[in-house]
């Protein structure tokens, strides 16, 4: 099966999704065993032996071999948001691990690809970035996906793909927040498009298994209209309620195995009143039944100051837009991310500071991976010529024949939409419109532009192409009455049936004539 896999590395969860090429409903993919299910997630995690480890436990394989409660240098986790900084440094509670965050992620990729189901082959792959730190990121993704084999690499920033991936139109102003492990970050961002304006759309990385570094096209992010964000999240909340229920206890920071028990309350609590869960202590201690009400930790959060924190931050990011013209009625939509953000307290923290602004939050976890997909165009497959075709038209401005290109190589086929042109006579009492074709040759570089929101490799001319004319030509187009110099004669739409026949139909401007379909020849 055929289609586009969307990979949204996170913090700590990774979500994987691919939408079938024929068209079918995008989906998130189950990769057992390192996938949790319903839905099916893989927590960013990895557990190496030694530094050169090929085959690490990944995701749910370390936390059910109780890795993620030992903790040490073999585990890495947290890494995505280390890509491209410095050297993140060790502390006494989280020692240096083996991994760089680079190689980390890397590996990380090259096992979920490894794990895809069989008869799945993905044609294009396409990746997140958060929204500031995407060029640094976009040198590392290609490094990290050299060794797969997929034809097309594209990259999508998180703001963007988040509000798409929730339903939202292009245009739109959003507030997004994402609570993710270590972080908490508000960005007010302006999607492209709207108003006759281009819809936002994945940079291609990688095309037609060529590397498109030096490509032109450039990655259309959203606007930010103000961002603002703190080192404090959801890892953050198990450290406070681990200290909560367990007073006793020195350096819990340090204690893998009360933290994962303490996250799970968290999670618990998303949905439910109470929760309680059993921690059994790594260092053999009797194990131990944790209880906590969502009051409890909602007084928590309040009292270590997180409402006042986010209070903060709402209000740097909204002076921001205040700046740019934009004020709180003007949003379309908030959107938070993240799993914490899922917390009832964080719901209406947002529902009372922004009254009257839709809560888009339906899909905290999978918004982004879903949204990738849908900024990724043309996932059906299609044929690329592999040779362009252009007409000999009179150029008015210039009194000479010219070569206009009608079809490019690199671009898709069967045609979505016809290319029309209209033809000029050039001269007084012309009776004929000759149809002169030729395929362009000559010095080259290539550069990605989209048709038909499809994205192609196009060949791009360094200077004036030579043109090799078709050795076989169309009959020409008669006039009557005959015609005068720059006079628009004949309508003309093109285009490239199923066949890979180039096919032309049209209309006399002055007679009126119709001109059925008629193929003018081939391409390759």
């Amino acid at each position: 099966m055929t289609g586009t896999l969307a990979i949204d590395l996170g913090s700590t969860t990774t979500v994987v999704a691919f939408q079938p090429a024929d068209g079918g409903p995008a989906h998130l993919l189950a990769l057992p065993p390192y996938s949790t299910s319903d839905p099916p997630l893989i927590p960013s995690l990895l557990w190496l032996s030694h530094a050169e480890a090929c085959q690490p436990l990944i995701g749910r394989q370390v936390i059910e071999a109780g890795l993620l409660e030992r903790g040490g240098a073999e585990l890495q986790r947290d890494f995505k948001r280390w890509i491209g900084a410095p050297e993140k440094p060790a502390t006494a509670t989280e020692p240096q691990q083996l991994l760089s965050p680079e190689r980390s992620g890397r590996l990380l990729l090259e096992q979920l690809w490894r794990q895809l189901p069989p008869g799945l082959q993905p044609q294009r792959l396409v990746l997140t970035a958060p929204i500031d730190s995407y060029r640094g990121y976009r040198q590392w993704l290609l490094q990290a996906t050299a060794s797969l084999a997929v034809p097309e690499v594209a990259l999508v920033d998180e703001p963007t793909a988040a509000a798409i991936g929730a339903g939202l139109p292009a245009g739109s102003r959003v507030l997004v927040l994402d609570v993710g492990g270590g972080t908490t970050d508000l960005a007010l961002v302006h999607l492209q498009g709207g108003e006759g304006r281009a819809a936002p759309i994945a940079q291609l990385l990688r095309f037609g298994g060529r590397d498109l570094s030096d490509s032109r096209q450039s990655l259309r992010t959203a606007e930010v209209l103000g961002k603002a964000g703190l080192a404090i999240g959801g890892r953050d909340i198990d450290r406070w309620i681990a200290a909560e229920l367990c007073p006793e206890l020195p350096g819990v920071e340090g204690r893998s195995d009360l933290l994962s028990a303490c996250e799970r309350l968290k999670c618990t609590l998303s949905d439910q009143s109470e929760a309680l869960t059993l921690w059994l202590p790594a260092d053999g201690g009797p194990p131990r039944e944790l209880r906590l009400q969502r009051r409890e930790l909602e007084t928590l959060l309040e009292r270590n100051g997180l409402i006042d924190l986010l209070d903060e931050l709402l209000e740097r990011v909204l002076a921001g837009a205040r700046a740019a013209g934009v004020q709180p009625r003007n949003l379309d939509a908030v959107l938070p991310v993240g799993g914490s953000s899922r917390l009832p307290l964080i719901r209406r923290w947002l529902e009372e500071r922004l009254p009257g602004v839709p809560l888009r939050g339906e899909r905290p976890v999978e918004a982004v991976a879903l949204g990738a997909l849908r900024l990724t165009p043309g996932v059906a497959v299609k044929d690329l010529l592999s040779r362009g075709v252009s007409l000999r038209c009179w150029d008015r401005r210039s009194g000479e024949h010219r070569w206009h290109p009608l079809f490019v190589a690199g671009q898709p086929w069967p045609s979505d939409h016809p290319l029309e042109l209209v033809l000029a006579c050039s001269r007084s009492g012309q009776d004929q419109l000759e149809l002169v074709l030729g395929e362009p040759s000559g010095e080259e570089r290539s550069e990605v532009v989209f048709v038909a929101g499809l994205p192609v490799l196009r060949r791009r001319p360094a200077g004036a192409a030579e043109v090799q004319v078709w050795n076989e030509q169309p009959a020409p187009l008669e006039l009557e009455p005959p015609g005068s110099p720059g006079q628009d004669r004949w309508q003309l739409q093109f285009a490239i049936d199923a066949a890979g026949q180039l096919l032309v139909e049209g209309r006399d401007l002055v007679s009126g004539t119709a001109l059925p379909p008629r193929r003018l020849g081939r391409l390759h």
